[in-house]
């Protein structure tokens, strides 16, 4: 019987094409959450025609991964650099990187407020992208 591996984000990269390339540190034992995108349907009761057929309403749903960071304002600026990333006009290329040995991969940007806990030297970060974020190993 197989059994189900998890665990912490060891790292995520990312690489631009105008503003280089860069990692950061994930924090251990965080609740990080991946959403894989693409095609959703609907969750609507009210989904019907008048005599009962299903009505199936389908949209695409652009992927995301919730992470806290680590954020070192003193020698990388991680936060500087994530600001600088979500205000760039062309997305990065994103890889995060699983403790179990998986890797996933998009193209996207971080989204949302970025905002450093300075006591925690931590930041959360959500990156996000149009397609799917697809499992490269």
């Amino acid at each position: 019987m197989a059994t189900y591996t998890g665990g912490d984000i060891t790292e995520i990269t990312w690489n631009h094409p105008t503003l280089g390339s860069g990692i950061l540190r994930v924090k251990a034992s965080e609740d990080n959450t991946y959403d894989l995108g693409g095609l959703r349907v609907n969750d609507d009761a009210n989904q019907l025609t008048g005599d009962g057929t299903n009505i199936k309403q389908m949209n695409q749903h652009r992927w995301f991964v919730n992470v806290t960071c680590a954020w070192d304002m003193n020698i990388n600026l991680d936060l500087e650099k994530i600001n600088a990333l979500a205000a760039a006009p062309i997305s990065a290329t994103w890889t995060i990187t699983s403790i179990n040995g998986s890797i996933y991969g998009g193209v996207g940007d971080p989204v949302g407020d970025l905002a450093g806990n300075v006591n925690n030297v931590t930041f959360p970060l959500t990156i996000s992208g149009g397609g799917k974020l697809a499992k490269t190993i």
